[in-house]
């Protein structure tokens, strides 16, 4: 059985059908409390440290991953647009059109990681991110500075009647801002991403309420839907009160609400959402050795794998192929098409699936606990690894194995698996005046963790 390839709606839309809706499994129990932006401090029980050695081994298993995630980045991309398609096909000539912008901001942020690992070289690179930024400056079409979420890989044309993005719009910015630093000597990358991120009218999206919406459409305007709860919106709000074109008001920051989950005698602040909430803002954005008021959000994304490895675990009672070496449920392709599915509380309905993106997506967080699963799936499921890495997904019990590649997914096993080893992808965003300013309006300030008790 092959899956559905093509999924018209973002992750966000299908979570936002799916509200309210769990699968009753009958595990460890667990709780949630709302408060809005009032959530107690999440970061008590992590004992993840916040550096990384990984062995020779690990190092060179980590290396050809992010080769082969690069080529895909390099390869399904039009060389002349710079756009990156969504998802790739790696068992037949794939020749969809379909490109994603948040694909190509993680791509754009793959090229500076390939430049600087040797796996491309610098004048390859350079002329690759020069197109793909004159593209978006001159040809993709925007409003208020805002991308479409779909668009042709050749033309740049809207794609489906798709939405302006706010999130894809972000992930996008911050491959721009990326680059723009790794190339902070070439002129036209620096001066092609200011333009492109100074466009962006932030107040616009944010005009009636200081809960930013997920999108914008020409023919029905702003999309319902708002950023409202915990999940990956937190780079949206700090690129935007970062801004000094257009900037959100530092007060957005505390608009959304912050709900405290607890399982198995963990606490931390999450949402009934998959993994990826945890990983994708933190991509770019360096929250080691930072807290605002309410937590430190990379102990907290510690805490959330940490307990998502202990609900996977347990769920080996219903689906015997998840175990301590192979867990990691998050959105991804299912043998029935395109599911949302993670936990606690359970999601999906769960059947058994594993998805890499998840452990792969959380090496710096759990670096230990995600290395064994990854490895032990190259090893052990050799159809789950091809010439781009790892497919988006595959169920031993059902012995079915993805034939696609996903943009995101792929991307963000790259972009953590480099910052997991150097910090390489971190440091660098971090150098931009933009992310700095963002994380100082909403009240970032380094301090010293407590050492973890024994």
């Amino acid at each position: 059985m092959t899956v559905t390839k093509i999924h018209r709606n973002s992750r966000r839309t299908l979570l936002r059908q799916m509200a309210g809706i769990s699968i009753g499994l009958p595990l460890t129990s667990w709780s949630a409390s709302t408060a809005w932006a009032q959530a107690q401090p999440a970061d008590k029980n992590a004992k993840t440290p916040l550096t990384t050695t990984f062995s020779p081994e690990d190092d060179q298993f980590l290396d050809d991953l992010e080769h082969k995630i690069f080529m895909y980045f390099w390869e399904q991309a039009n060389p002349q647009t710079g756009l990156i398609k969504d998802r790739c096909n790696t068992t037949i000539v794939d020749t969809s059109v379909v490109a994603s912008i948040a694909s190509t901001g993680f791509g754009l942020s793959a090229i500076c990681i390939a430049e600087k690992r040797g796996f491309v070289p610098y004048a390859d690179a350079r002329l690759r991110v020069i197109a793909t930024l004159d593209f978006l400056w001159k040809k993709l079409p925007t409003h208020r500075g805002f991308f479409y979420h779909f668009a042709n890989i050749n033309t740049g044309e809207r794609i489906w009647d798709s939405e302006v993005s706010s999130v894809d719009t972000a992930m996008l910015l911050c491959g721009i801002l990326t680059c723009r630093q790794h190339f902070t000597r070439d002129r036209d990358i620096v001066q092609l991403a200011h333009a492109i991120f100074d466009r962006v009218d932030w107040t616009w999206l944010s005009e009636d309420t200081a809960l930013l919406p997920h999108g914008w459409t020409p023919e029905f305007g702003f999309l319902p839907y708002k950023w409202d709860y915990y999940s990956e919106l937190m780079m949206i709000y700090l690129l935007g009160m970062g801004s000094f074109t257009h900037p959100l008001r530092p007060e957005a920051w505390s608009a959304w609400k912050r709900t405290t989950f607890e399982y198995d005698g963990l606490k931390y602040i999450g949402s009934f959402a998959p993994l990826f909430v945890h990983q994708y803002s933190q991509a770019w954005f360096d929250f080691r050795h930072k807290r605002d008021k309410y937590a430190d959000y990379f102990q907290n994304s510690s805490v959330a794998t940490e307990v998502h490895r202990r609900f996977c675990v347990e769920l080996n009672k219903y689906f015997p192929d998840y175990s301590d070496d192979l867990w990691g449920i998050t959105a991804s392709d299912s043998d029935k098409g395109y599911v949302i599915w993670g936990g606690p509380p359970a999601m999906g309905p769960i059947d058994g699936t594993v998805v890499p993106a998840a452990p792969g997506g959380s090496l710096p967080f759990l670096p230990e606990a995600t290395m064994r699963v990854l490895k032990n799936i190259k090893s052990r499921y050799p159809q789950a690894w091809g010439r781009y890495g790892f497919v988006d997904a595959f169920n031993p019990l059902k012995k079915w194995y993805d034939t696609d590649i996903v943009g995101i997914d792929a991307g963000i096993m790259m972009l953590m698996a480099e910052n997991a080893r150097t910090g390489f992808v971190w440091d660098t965003f971090m150098k931009n005046p933009e992310a700095q300013r963002g994380m100082a309006n909403a009240g970032f300030k380094s301090y010293t963790p407590a050492a973890p008790s024994s």
